[in-house]
């Protein structure tokens, strides 16, 4: 008998023991608090956020265009079991920022859940550093966010410049309030300026049972108020991965700012812990100095000793300001956002030397840069201007143009004025302009290095699709009016960039086109240009034509012949060759043959159709895609005998005798094409 009870205090011991274990993966409790971060441990931190000796968890450092990361170091399960619900969790936190002006900041922070702690192909700017341009609202991102946005970004939907967003998988807010707090007595709500350098707190709720998400803002020192300044109802289990990293992200423009974080407790299926307020590490601020007995003494000798060093200061700083003298008005503050110093972009090209001249073009000089602090290349573009006339609009263009985010769209980061140039500057790309792979203009380009028939279809297709967006899907209606192989770019992928928009107009969706005089460059403007001098989309699709063609056989769309008199345009040698049935001889000899030919001749076709001298002849750019994708075919072009028709027309609308002879001459053979090769 003794030995038949032996085994039972064991068999408890294995119950106890497997009873505390199966709640582990069940349910989890994780906690953790930091009030100040001085000594924290399981925080990782990478680009520009560090935590400083004052306890204080800097996530940003006013450079410009960085983002930082903080997080907490262990992946944590929130959900009850594989692909099922996901935990109630609370998130408080503590958070200031700084901006060097009161009424333009760089971008916010944000509160991130997310499955993995590289953030390395996220965006700096209105991109917070959580996503890009490519996969911003992805499903396959899972991620959720709750940011402080200090910017009103249009193309995210953005209700204003102060507010705070309930995210999924992106920067697009599925619910957003103006940041502020509701009184628990009066109900009256009141708000809270996010980048007032003053140190406010958020509570992050998320009821597993009841899938709503709420989000709180007060100061500082004020408690939880009782309703909450955003809610959503939010099933995170279609979110969410099982395990999953908590932090913050922020990330910086054009604008001075920093972004901190003072205190952050977390829980899982239990209340975030209590953060200690007065332990708080204090946001830094200029001191006032302090009166007493010490200032009155030292005042006399600092008072002698900084009336011998201005002088000195003083004849340096005229010297300084000489060297880095700007132009700057009362009207440009509004755009102060985008505004470079002069000082920075002398010091990034180190004064503008010859050995980081990028090209010489009709409007300006174009220098290679780095930006001391931040490490970003720059291409810098001297400009000559007159700053009393149209300036201001000028500017006002210059900062809509650089809102346009597009995959192949180069971007303009912001300018300078200084005398009687205009410096504007734009992203790097490292493979420089397209014509130098198309033409080898560059004497510095090795002539081994060409682009391939697939690389010159990717390039063509990148560029129609940037134009695509120009033309029809962003807030304004975009006309480049200098579409060429030198204002193409390649990014380090080989991918094509649209730049250089020096002489891009903008008006809105529905709007006509104010007349204006007319630019360019011969041999991409389009006929009606001279009797109208009105760009509009299908004069950009006329210059893209060109454009599709100059890619395509690797020609200069004049060819200038011995005899000086005689110039051959390429849109009436590409016509004559498919008249004469060999449309395919006139595809770039330099490919060797090694090219698709029925992609060849679509786009022979599709330039010639672009670069109709009608412009209700033209397709627009949503169609150039189609056909460039194959998903709808070439339309036939022109009916027969229309070169009479053409020549009546052309005369009656005030044609010169040049142009009309050019064109009279590409539609008499346009009239009479089947289709051969």
């Amino acid at each position: 008998m003794p030995n038949a009870i032996k085994p039972t205090p064991m068999l408890l011991l294995h119950l106890i023991a497997l009873a505390f274990t199966l709640p582990a993966f069940t349910a989890s409790n994780e906690q953790f608090v930091y009030s100040g971060f001085t000594g924290a441990t399981n925080i990782t931190v990478d680009g520009s956020a560090a935590i400083m000796p004052s306890g204080l968890l800097e996530l940003t450092n006013g450079s410009y265009q960085l983002k930082g990361h903080a997080l907490y170091a262990t992946p944590l399960r929130f959900r009850r079991s594989p692909n099922g619900t996901v935990h109630s969790f609370f998130v408080s936190f503590a958070f200031g920022i700084i901006s060097a002006f009161t009424d333009v900041s760089g971008q916010g922070m944000a509160f991130f859940l997310a499955p993995s702690m590289d953030f390395s192909t996220a965006l700096p700017s209105q991109y917070m550093g959580l996503v890009n341009d490519r996969n911003n609202g992805n499903a396959s991102n899972h991620i959720l966010a709750v940011e402080l946005d200090t910017v009103q970004n249009n193309e995210f939907g953005d209700i204003d410049s102060n507010h705070v967003g309930i995210n999924i998988d992106g920067l697009n807010s599925v619910n957003s309030s103006s940041a502020g707090y509701y009184d628990d007595k009066s109900g009256s709500f009141y708000n809270l300026t996010l980048m007032s350098s003053e140190v406010m707190r958020v509570w992050i709720d998320y009821d597993g049972e009841a899938k709503r998400l709420d989000v709180t803002l007060a100061p500082v020192k004020m408690a939880k108020p009782v309703r909450p300044l955003v809610s959503s109802t939010q099933d995170l289990s279609q979110v969410l991965t099982d395990m999953s990293f908590v932090g913050f992200s922020s990330a910086t423009g054009m604008v001075n700012t920093r972004h901190y974080l003072l205190g952050w407790s977390f829980g899982m299926n239990a209340p975030a812990p209590p953060i200690d307020i007065a332990k708080l590490p204090r946001l830094p601020r200029a001191v006032g100095p302090k009166k007493g007995v010490l200032v009155i003494v030292v005042l006399p000798v600092a008072t002698a000793s900084f009336l011998l060093t201005v002088s000195v200061v003083a004849f340096l700083a005229v010297k300084r300001h000489v060297r880095y003298a700007e132009v700057r008005e009362d009207w440009e503050d509004e755009f102060g956002a985008h505004r470079f110093s002069y000082r920075d972009l002398y010091c990034a090209t180190e004064g503008f030397k010859d050995e980081h001249l990028l090209g010489v073009g009709g409007f300006g000089r174009v220098y290679k840069g780095l930006l001391p602090v931040s490490k970003l290349e720059i291409a810098v573009k001297r400009v000559s201007h007159d700053s009393k006339q149209g300036m201001k609009q000028f500017i006002a263009e210059v900062v809509s143009i650089g809102r346009l985010q597009h995959r192949n769209i180069v971007r303009l980061l912001g300018y300078c004025r200084r005398k009687g140039e205009l410096l504007l500057v734009y992203e790097y790309m490292p493979n420089g302009s397209l014509d130098k792979y198309v033409f080898g203009c560059d004497h510095n380009h090795n002539d081994n290095v060409k682009l391939n028939w697939s690389q010159r279809f990717h390039v063509i297709k990148g560029i129609a699709s940037g134009l695509h967006y120009l033309h029809d899907e962003w807030e304004k209606v975009t006309i480049h009016r200098d579409i060429k192989a030198s204002n193409v770019l390649l990014d380090n992928q080989m991918n094509g960039r649209l730049g250089d928009f020096g002489l891009a107009r903008l008006y809105d969706h529905g709007v006509d086109p104010q007349t204006t005089h007319v630019v360019g460059t011969l041999g991409y403007l389009a006929p009606e240009l001279a009797r109208t001098g009105k760009a509009t989309p299908v004069t950009d699709v006329y210059a893209f034509g060109v454009f599709v063609l100059e890619v395509t056989c690797g020609r200069r769309p004049i060819n200038q012949s011995s005899d000086e008199d005689n110039q051959l345009m390429l849109v009436d040698w590409v016509l004559e060759n498919w008249q004469k049935g060999s449309l395919i001889d006139t595809v770039d000899i330099k490919l060797q043959g090694d090219y698709d030919t029925d992609d060849a001749c679509r786009l022979l076709k599709l330039g010639l159709l672009c670069s109709h001298p009608f412009r209700n002849s033209r397709p627009n750019m949503r169609q150039v895609l189609e056909y460039l994708d194959g998903d709808k075919p070439l339309p036939e072009l022109s009916p027969a005998n229309l070169s009479f028709y053409v020549m009546s027309m052309m005369q009656n609308e005030g044609f010169d005798d040049c142009i009309m002879s050019s064109c009279v001459t590409s539609l008499a053979t346009v009239s009479d094409l089947s289709g051969a090769r």
